[in-house]
């Protein structure tokens, strides 16, 4: 947890980069994107996930409890939303072919990369929770206006800063994909997504 003394902006950066930093499937599309289409549209998938990080702070640092509770009460049906979103991208990323890696990708690639990412990442609302306890463990909530918006500025320059680190270092690599290196990525990017929606739908009839 971050050290209270810390300056609510530095306390936003190390929570928005902590939760970020996990692997889970959206970390798989950043991977998937950069390799496939370059480092620019991967960076743009995990800003959508940065997005969701910063939507989810703020309710949480300015302690909107109406829409929390909104969508912790909704959160099965907005987890169900999730898991079968990632069974159709998971067999949408299973059976598509590769794109050539060296083409030039149009901004309707980048912003599909984005709204998907950031709409996955809402499909998760018990991060409100995450978000809450961590940061009535500061006191940033109860401090005023402007240490609550540093903080949620914080959070998306945090998560931002590990889709950079994850997105370019990926991209180290790209170079050196064959086509047929590209179609078995894809296939294994897939199973992954599949294997995470299912058990995004377990969860929920576990629950």
């Amino acid at each position: 947890m971050p050290d209270p003394a810390l300056s609510p902006i530095l306390q936003g950066l190390f929570l928005g980069f902590s939760i970020a930093a996990p692997v889970g499937p959206i970390g798989v599309l950043c991977i998937r994107h950069t390799l496939e289409q370059g480092w620019r549209t991967g960076l743009i998938a995990g800003l959508g996930a940065a997005s969701a990080d910063m939507v989810y702070g703020a309710i949480a640092a300015f302690g909107i409890t109406f829409i929390s509770n909104l969508l912790i009460e909704g959160q099965i049906w907005l987890r169900a939303s999730g898991g079968l979103f990632l069974l159709y991208l998971g067999l949408r990323t299973l059976i598509r072919r590769p794109s050539d890696p060296f083409q030039s990708l149009g901004r309707t690639e980048s912003r599909k990369a984005y709204w998907t990412t950031f709409g996955l990442t809402l499909t998760n609302p018990l991060t409100i929770l995450s978000f809450a306890a961590i940061i009535a463990g500061l006191g940033t909530s109860s401090a005023g206006l402007l240490p609550a918006m540093l903080l949620v500025l914080g959070v998306f320059l945090g998560s931002s800063a590990w889709w950079l680190l994850l997105s370019s270092f990926v991209n180290i690599f790209r170079s050196r994909l064959t086509p047929n290196a590209l179609t078995w990525i894809n296939r294994l990017s897939g199973v992954i997504i599949l294997t995470f929606g299912l058990l995004v739908l377990r969860s929920i009839t576990l629950a």
